[in-house]
């Protein structure tokens, strides 16, 4: 998400949020061809042999960003992105997050980071918490 409003950053890593109630169906039709791996918030799906991962929001959270979402271009084709103020929160949401890998809640720190360069009035939404790791 970060990356359609902020520098890109090179990533193997494709995070989509689907409709929660269709998320059975999804699963069930991604397992015919790639390999699925469940988490507490989380599906990641991957094929033998690609270096790209696919990571499925389970988090009740995001449904709403779909809802919301923007068409962006992104590396030359339009996607629908979650807004900017979804995408930070769900970054915020990521540091917060007590069971995340430390080196995944660095990476969330460095997203916040980038999209305040870019759009310095986001800083208000970030928690104190969060921001006295950045500021």
């Amino acid at each position: 998400m970060v990356n359609a409003y902020a520098e890109l950053v090179v990533s193997l890593d494709l995070d989509l949020a689907v409709a929660v109630d269709q998320l059975g169906l999804y699963e069930s039709l991604l397992a015919e061809r790639f390999v699925i791996r469940r988490f507490a918030h989380s599906l990641n799906v991957t094929l033998a042999g690609s270096d790209l991962r696919v990571q499925i929001q389970t988090d009740s959270r995001y449904a709403d960003f779909i809802q919301r979402a923007e068409k962006r271009i992104i590396l030359g084709m339009k996607f629908p992105v979650a807004r900017l103020e979804d995408a930070l929160q769900g970054k915020v949401w990521a540091v917060m997050d007590a069971f995340r890998q430390d080196s995944k809640r660095q990476k969330d720190l460095a997203d916040i980071a980038r999209l305040h360069e870019g759009y310095p009035e986001l800083r208000q939404h970030v928690p104190q918490e969060v921001s006295t790791c950045l500021f």
